[in-house]
C-alpha cells in the first residue's frame, strides 16, 4: 500500500493541469483519458507549437483552444504532461518546475537521470514520490514488459531476459498511422508505396527498428528497453537483449519475451500470477489456439498476456507473447496514472 501523504505529492485538489503537445496522438489520448477517469482537473490548459496553435480539441463536453507553449502559460499549473518531443521537454523543464509545477515527461530526455524517477505505477509506484518536479515515463515497449515482468519476478528473481518487439506504427507518431493507412490502399491498388515519414514503407511490410544504430551494433530503441526495464525493476545488472522490429499495424505493440529464473517457476503459477496481477489480461484458449492479438487491446488499458509456456530448451526458462495499446498504456494512460499516484486522499 502506497502512503499517499508522502512528500511530493499534490497538496490539494482539483489540479490546474497542462498538456504540452495536444495536439499529437499521445496528446489526444491523454486528453480523452483524463476525461474518461475524472482526473480531477479545475482548469485544463492545451499546449502545442505555434503551427497548431488556434485549433479546438474536446475535453469534459466543452471544447478548447489549444495555445502556443509559453512560460505564461505554466504560470499557475500545478500538473503538466508534454508529449511534444524531448527538444521541446527540455526546452520548458526549468520554467515549469520554476513554476512549482510537476512534469510527468512523454520523451525519453530525462529518463535515465539519476534524479528523475521512471514508472509504471504497477511496478515501482514508490519511485513517484523521490521526484523533484520531473518524473519520466517510460518508453512504450518497456512499460508493457515491466508490467509483465514484475509479478513472475516477485515467484522467482529474474536471471536473463530475450525480448523481440512487433512494434506498430502509432510509435511514429499520428503521420506514421496516417500514412499506413494510405500506402496499404495504393499497394492493393497496384501502386508503388512511397514512404515519407516512416524510412521505408510499412504496407505489407515490417522492418527493423530505424532509431539509429550505437557502437554495439543495438539501436537506441532496443538500448531503451534494456536500460529502462533495469532502472525501473532496480536490477541494474539484469542480463536483457532486445530485437526491435516495426510492423503494419496501427496502435498496438506485441512482444515475444524468454524469460530466465534463478530457480524453475511451474506454469500454473506464473500463469496465476499474471492472471493476478494489476494491469495484465490472460487470454489463452490452447484450443482454439487463441491467444492476445493487437485488436484485443487497442483502445484498451491492460496488456493482455497468453501463451505462457516451458523453454523447451532450459528448465529455468519461460516463454510468453503479449499485447498492448501503444498509445494508452505504452504512453498516455501510464502519464496520468502516475499522476493518480500524486494525488491527495
Amino acid at each position: 500500500m502506497i502512503d499517499l501523504n508522502l512528500k511530493n505529492s499534490f497538496p490539494n485538489r482539483p489540479l490546474n493541469v497542462a498538456v504540452l503537445g495536444a495536439s499529437g496522438a499521445v496528446g489526444k489520448e491523454l486528453i480523452q483519458i483524463l476525461d474518461n477517469r475524472s482526473f480531477p482537473i479545475n482548469d485544463l490548459k492545451l499546449l502545442s507549437s505555434a503551427r497548431s496553435s488556434g485549433t479546438t480539441q474536446k475535453w469534459n463536453k466543452k471544447k478548447l483552444i489549444l495555445r502556443e507553449a509559453s512560460a505564461e502559460e505554466f504560470q499557475g499549473i500545478d500538473l503538466v504532461f508534454a508529449s511534444a518531443g524531448g527538444s521541446v521537454s527540455k526546452q520548458w523543464r526549468k520554467e515549469i518546475n520554476a513554476q512549482g509545477a510537476v512534469l510527468i515527461d512523454n520523451s525519453s530526455a530525462f529518463r535515465m537521470d539519476l534524479d528523475v524517477p521512471l514508472v509504471v505505477p504497477e511496478v515501482n509506484p514508490q519511485d513517484a514520490f523521490t521526484h523533484t518536479g520531473t518524473i519520466a515515463n517510460p518508453n512504450c515497449t518497456t512499460i508493457l514488459l515491466a508490467v509483465a515482468l514484475f509479478p513472475l519476478a516477485a515467484i522467482s528473481p529474474l536471471k536473463r531476459v530475450v525480448v523481440s518487439t512487433y512494434q506498430s506504427a502509432s510509435g511514429a507518431g499520428a503521420m506514421a498511422m496516417e500514412e499506413l493507412k494510405e500506402l496499404s490502399l495504393k499497394v492493393l491498388n497496384g501502386q508503388i508505396p512511397k514512404s515519407n515519414v516512416l524510412p521505408y514503407s510499412l504496407a505489407f511490410n515490417l522492418f527493423l527498428h530505424n532509431s539509429p544504430l550505437g557502437p554495439n551494433d543495438y539501436c537506441e530503441e532496443e538500448m531503451k528497453m534494456v536500460n529502462e526495464t533495469r532502472k525501473i525493476m532496480d536490477l541494474p545488472n539484469l542480463p536483457l537483449t532486445a530485437t526491435c522490429v516495426r510492423v503494419p499495424v496501427l496502435r498496438a505493440h506485441s512482444e515475444s519475451v524468454n524469460i530466465e529464473f534463478e530457480k524453475p517457476i511451474s506454469i500454473d503459477s506464473a500463469r496465476e500470477a499474471l492472471k493476478t496481477a494489476a494491469g495484465l489480461k490472460l487470454i489463452e484458449n490452447k484450443q482454439m489456439n487463441r491467444f492476445p492479438m493487437p485488436n484485443d487491446v487497442t483502445g484498451q488499458d491492460s496488456v493482455a498476456v497468453g501463451r505462457i509456456r516451458q523453454d523447451i530448451s532450459h528448465p529455468n526458462c519461460l516463454e510468453l507473447w503479449l499485447c498492448g495499446d501503444q498509445i494508452r498504456k505504452g504512453a498516455a494512460l501510464n502519464a496520468v496514472q502516475i499522476a493518480e499516484l500524486l494525488l491527495p486522499n
